[in-house]
């Protein structure tokens, strides 16, 4: 099918549009309108999406579907999806009818509501597809708009701040990005991003005011890039608006935040970082080592203290995202399948805990740990799913999350065992804040007067949880669904980066002989 790609993007645009031109008024019948057109337009998205997996040939590791065509002023509109990018797409559109389900509940604007989110898939699954890089910086930029007014009107008490913090981080953090494409145009002579994939960036070392610039222009380039994807991960310490976006964010919000908009640094290290820019990618592969080991026990120990449920969500999410750029940065097969393996997985598993945050949030109205305690006694059902996804989250043998998790470190073992050693003690210490958290809110005797009347899961909530956990079971007992399709990819890759590497290695010996 022709323009497969294009379609998926843009049905939930299109579903926008008529709810914006079409519905009116704001009473019941209107607002279950919005909610059952955006559900339909988010499975659409999703069935069609089917489609580009079912075609997608895993031993081409070049890009598949592409679409090219110029547009106004000459920009170039070039969409395709590689080994790598595919997942994440499949991700976007197989969350996106979940975190539509999870918003029933929601009576204020809801039309408005609705467009936001279907907004927001087609930027998100735009940025997994672009294929230029102004076309994807349009993606990656706008993207922060339909969330910042999801957390601005919809969040918490402290919704003001959350979101301008949220988007004075994640815009900033983009603009030394913005400087390198304009200067990789310049020397490249296109933004073309297959073709930057191979386009040879000066790798001779010069110094700017007196600091010597190991690597060349290629480490400027990587810096500038890292500005921006570090931010958007969150990686420690670029971590801090995280947890604000969370705890103001409504539920659906934050796990489009957790599940979907954290993986686009991660994306961005693979798309950019890597193949474009590898022996600045080596200079500074130290760094992010050792950042990341540390991020993952730091985050964890602040993890411990919390009283809000969603804020120790939140830094569990940026100790995870740590296993990711750790592995990312081992430039080696096994660290590499993990990281993305974990970046899929985590999906699942932290948009599921925010939902499962979400589900005794719609009760009580509160996120205080200490304001619950003996829920097993009320809600069975809810007890196992929390439990199940709090044990997916430590990493459980059996669930995605051990995975993601064993696989990075046996990548980062071969490269340096102190970082490995050190993040090690982070499955430790998860273990220990999730198994905290789950004793204190579920466990224990019912002691609470304000909880003895509290329901268990409606039929909508436990058929929102159940893709989940089958896909977080599946991918746990079965995960060559995952690595058999983004294996071949990441061999390419891997050996793209090690050749150039090898080249830069065997230049400077002989400058220095």
């Amino acid at each position: 099918m022709d323009n497969l790609l294009s379609i998926t993007t843009f049905i939930p645009a299109i579903a926008a549009g008529i709810l914006a031109l079409f519905l009116r008024g704001d009473d019941e019948a209107a607002q279950r309108n919005a909610k059952w057109l955006a559900m339909a337009a988010t499975a659409m998205t999703f069935l069609v999406s089917l489609f580009i997996l079912i075609g997608f040939n895993p031993q081409d590791t070049g890009f598949q579907f592409v679409e090219e065509r110029t547009w106004i002023m000459g920009l170039n509109y070039k969409m395709g999806v590689d080994g790598i990018s595919i997942l994440f797409v499949m991700l976007t559109t197989f969350l996106m009818p979940i975190v539509i389900a999870s918003c029933w509940s929601v009576n204020t604007r809801v039309k408005e509501y609705m467009i936001a989110f279907l907004l927001l898939e087609t930027l998100m699954l735009g940025v997994f597809m672009a294929l230029d890089l102004v076309l994807f910086y349009l993606f990656f930029e706008a993207g922060l708009i339909p969330m910042f007014l999801i957390i601005g009107i919809w969040g918490g008490a402290n919704r003001i701040y959350a979101s301008f913090k949220f988007f004075l981080y994640t815009f900033l953090g983009s603009v030394l990005m913005l400087v390198a494409m304009v200067g990789m145009y310049s020397a490249a002579g296109t933004t073309d991003i297959p073709s930057l994939m191979g386009f040879p960036f000066g790798t001779d070392d010069f110094a700017i005011l007196g600091i010597q610039i190991v690597g060349g222009m290629q480490t400027l380039l990587w810096l500038a890039f890292f500005a921006s994807f570090a931010v958007k991960m969150p990686m420690w310490p670029f971590h801090t608006w995280l947890p604000d976006a969370h705890v103001q964010a409504p539920t659906a919000g934050s796990v489009v935040l957790a599940s979907i908009l954290l993986k686009m640094g991660g994306y961005g290290f693979l798309r950019f970082s890597l193949p474009m820019f590898p022996v600045g990618s080596d200079v500074m592969a130290p760094l992010v080592l050792w950042m990341s080991a540390i991020a993952i026990v730091y985050t964890s120990l602040v993890a411990l203290v919390q009283e809000d449920m969603k804020k120790l969500i939140a830094y569990s999410s940026v100790a995870h995202m740590g296993f990711v750029t750790m592995g990312i940065f081992t430039f080696n097969q096994q660290g590499l399948d993990g990281a993305i393996f974990q970046m899929i997985s985590h999906g699942f598993i932290a948009g599921a805990l925010f939902l499962c945050v979400g589900v005794i949030y719609d009760r009580m109205h509160t996120r205080d740990i200490d304001a619950y305690g003996g829920l097993v006694n009320r809600m069975p059902a809810y007890a196992m799913i929390f439990m199940f996804f709090t044990m997916a989250n430590v990493g459980l043998p059996g669930t995605s999350g051990f995975v993601g998790e064993f696989l990075t470190l046996v990548g980062v073992f071969q490269v340096n065992t102190w970082v490995a050693a050190v993040a090690t003690s982070g499955v430790i210490l998860s273990a220990a804040y999730a198994l905290w958290l789950y004793r204190r809110v579920v466990m224990g005797d019912l002691i609470k007067e304000s909880l003895k009347t509290i329901t268990d899961m409606t039929t909508r909530e436990r058929w929102i949880f159940t893709p989940l956990v089958i896909m977080t079971l599946l991918l746990g007992i079965y995960p060559a669904l995952v690595t058999d399709i983004i294996g071949p990819s990441v061999t390419a890759l891997v050996v793209q980066v090690e050749t150039a590497q090898a080249a830069y290695d065997a230049a400077t010996q002989m400058a220095q002989n």
